[in-house]
């Protein structure tokens, strides 16, 4: 492991001198066992020649002569071969350096180029490549540095454009947020003069509304009521109804509506017979069914009157002509259920019909609001509701809660 550890993080320089060394040391070992087998052969060869012209070995003179000449001769020829050796060796080192530099300055050139292309759009000429193979490689690099220069490029203008259209978009809003603020600022002003126009409009009509009630109950204390009397006096009414949810809309959010002990009894009789004549005029009756007990409950009278006044003119408006409103409070446990039922027309989404401005009926006059201000008072002060229609009947009922339970 450690051995190809090494080996992973050898350079090209450092690769070149252990090749030269490695070649170097077998020329070494090549040249000692060439010479070792030629010291061989010319002693094989010697006592052959001895052999053959029939010399012994008591022939010293002779014999250290011959070796004496085989010695010259096997120095000159080791010498010849390890000269020999080193010139080879020496033109190789020389090749090999060569084409070392000249990889090492291909090697330098490419690192140069990547080293240099983080910030630079700079090409590689391929004439100062040798190798081929690295001209291959320098067509690839430059396409590859074109390439990106391209991409580069097309992104900048991108953004630029991206940048020209955020600015045309950021200036787009900024306009149309003005004119929103503008439009909202009017519109501020437009509600508020609403309101105030609401309120003087309230005002102003609570009084003559109250002369033409009080004028036509002393004219009908002088003088019996005929039909068109009846009448003005269902109109009047009817508009006193009207009026009052107006002025509970208008001052809802400024007045705070304190609540008393009622009655629950009494006062729905007498909202009853308030609208008794509104409702024979419609050719529709009322038919109260008291509690056995008197039903007190802690509750604003003017969100009471509100809630009773409009289940009842709702009741007036749909039911049926010539049918009955059957109008009934008894005590449920520690409750006070209030319920109006009459037959009419099936409501067909009883959830939607307390939506403000929805009307299933939309030849009857109204602006829907009647129903929706029931409910959002109902919501406020825990008042159950429930409604229900079908072909016999259709009922709003109401459940409050009864004082000393």
């Amino acid at each position: 492991m450690k051995i190809k550890s090494l080996f992973q993080n050898i350079t090209i320089k450092q690769a070149d001198v252990f090749t030269i060394l490695v070649i170097f040391l077998f020329t070494m070992v090549f040249v000692g066992l060439l010479v070792e087998e030629m010291y061989k052969e010319y002693e094989r060869a010697l006592e052959q020649s001895y052999i053959a012209k029939n010399i012994t070995l008591s022939d010293s003179d002779i014999l250290e002569q011959n070796q004496k000449k085989l010695k010259s001769l096997l120095i000159k020829t080791v010498l010849a071969i390890v000269t020999l050796s080193f010139i080879i060796f020496a033109i190789f080192l020389g090749l090999n350096t060569l084409f070392n530099k000249l990889l090492q300055r291909d090697t330098h050139t490419f690192l140069d180029f990547f080293k240099k292309a983080v910030d630079k759009e700079e090409t590689i000429n391929s004439n100062t490549i040798f190798f081929q193979d690295f001209k291959i490689m320098v067509g690839y690099a430059n396409e590859m540095v074109r390439k990106i220069n391209e991409q580069k490029n097309i992104l900048h203008e991108m953004n630029l454009s991206l940048e020209e259209r955020v600015k045309k978009k950021t200036a787009d809003l900024l306009r149309i947020n003005e004119n929103l603020q503008k439009e909202k600022e009017f519109s501020q002003d437009l509600l508020k003069a609403q309101k105030e126009f609401l309120r003087y409009t309230v005002h102003e009509t609570n009084t003559p509304l109250s002369v033409m009630l009080t004028s036509i109950e002393l004219y009908v204390m002088k003088h019996p009521k005929d039909r068109q009397l009846s009448k003005i006096e269902a109109a009047v009414k009817n508009i006193f109804s009207i009026y009052d949810d107006l002025s509970y809309l208008v001052k809802k959010d400024q007045v705070e509506y304190k609540k008393t002990v009622i009655n629950f009894n009494n006062f729905l009789n007498s909202r009853i017979d308030f609208f008794r004549e509104v409702a024979e005029l419609s050719l529709i009756h009322f038919n109260y069914m008291p509690p056995n007990e008197d039903l007190h409950v802690h509750f604003n009278e003017t969100k009471l009157q509100r809630v009773i006044d409009n289940t009842l003119t709702n009741a007036i408006k749909y039911t049926l002509p010539n049918q009955v409103v059957y109008v009934k409070l008894v005590k449920v446990g520690t409750h006070a259920e209030f319920s109006v039922s009459s037959r009419s027309k099936i409501i067909q989404d009883t959830q939607k019909v307390f939506e403000a401005y929805y009307r299933e009926e939309k030849k009857i006059d109204g602006f829907g609001l009647g129903l929706r201000l029931v409910k959002s008072i109902c919501e406020e002060e825990n008042v159950e509701v429930k409604l229900t229609s079908n072909d016999s009947l259709t009922t709003f009922s109401y459940k409050f809660k009864v004082m000393g339970d």
